[in-house]
């Protein structure tokens, strides 16, 4: 009888500390990626006669796996937006890491602020370079 109750108390004890965790896990939001295709190569700003080449694969992320098939209406405008922002930055910030980052940053900016316009919501959670080269 004694361990009849010892198991039922060590039942109720481990079921009252694994709620918490089945209610944070069904909260939680369902990232999704988006892969833009084929991956965007383009010129940045040189010193001097040659030209720059970046070439990146970039991936976006968003809370709600419902939000994939908006990102694929919109791709060509986040492509240009991406293009644009890329073209615009000199050598020294495209080779370095923290210009990479900042880099990344405001394409991630300037991607929500065109979604935001065309679609009057914040679409996308983040975006990374999944490939970075650069020439």
């Amino acid at each position: 009888m004694k361990k009849n109750i010892t198991a039922v108390f060590a039942l109720i004890v481990s079921l009252l500390f694994s709620l918490p965790t089945l209610a944070e896990e069904e909260n939680a939001a369902q990232f999704s990626y988006f892969t833009l295709e084929p991956e965007i190569t383009t010129n940045f700003i040189t010193e001097g006669r040659k030209l720059g080449f970046i070439n990146v694969r970039v991936d976006l992320m968003v809370d709600d796996p419902s939000l994939i098939q908006m990102l694929e209406y919109h791709q060509p405008l986040i492509r240009d937006t991406i293009i644009e922002v890329l073209s615009q930055e000199n050598e020294v910030r495209v080779k370095s890491l923290s210009g990479r980052e900042s880099i990344r940053k405001a394409c991630l900016d300037k991607v929500n602020e065109m979604l935001l316009a065309e679609t009057n919501q914040k679409v996308i959670s983040d975006l990374l370079f999944t490939k970075y080269l650069y020439q």
